[in-house]
């Protein structure tokens, strides 16, 4: 192939490019997308971080009511239905083994990384303090904001009945069940 093949190749391709520039920049500037000011569908469980990025400063998150007046209404049974999301990860059965997470009979009230042999990640190790049921109130909305560096991928349970729900049927997974505290 001579050298006058080649430029000829190469015309048409740097050619093409070009046409290609200019008809997405004069698309652009033709159609401008209209941004909803909140999503069409919300899928529970998923983060809104870029949306509240776009939007410019941070609104200020409503306040959880206290867990102490949620707990005094809880229904063990709606939470038995709540750990069903918990337990592709976890058992509770006492005594029972750990699956990809620890086994959670008797979390009430017992100390961060409680099962013996269980390999928590670093930040779960260092937590101080215990799952008391202010603890697991918070952790259960945001895993990860409560202990960043958790190795536990799960994106919390957003609505505080839920998680109330959740801690009252926990607290039935012990020998002596710790007592709610008083709203």
């Amino acid at each position: 192939m001579d050298s006058f093949e080649f430029n000829k190749i190469a015309g048409a391709v740097l050619g093409s490019v070009l046409v290609l520039l200019v008809i997405g920049n004069v698309g652009d500037a033709l159609v401008s997308p209209h941004h909803l000011d909140k999503p069409a569908y919300v899928v529970e469980g998923v983060e809104e971080a870029a949306t509240t990025a776009q939007a410019g400063p941070a609104e200020a998150a409503p306040q959880d009511p206290p867990v102490a007046t949620l707990l005094a209404s809880a229904s063990a049974e709606n939470g038995q239905k709540q750990f069903a999301k918990c337990a592709s990860c976890h058992t509770v059965d006492k005594g029972g083994a750990a699956k990809v997470g620890p086994n959670l009979y008797g979390i009430v009230g017992n100390k961060h990384g409680h099962m013996e042999g269980f390999a928590y990640s670093e930040a779960m190790k260092a937590k101080p303090g215990s799952w008391d049921y202010e603890a697991l109130y918070t952790f259960l909305r945001s895993p990860k904001d409560y202990v960043p560096g958790t190795k536990m991928g799960f994106a919390g349970l957003k609505k505080p009945q839920d998680r109330a729900d959740l801690l009252a049927y926990l607290r039935t997974l012990a020998d002596s069940p710790v007592p709610l505290p008083t709203p």
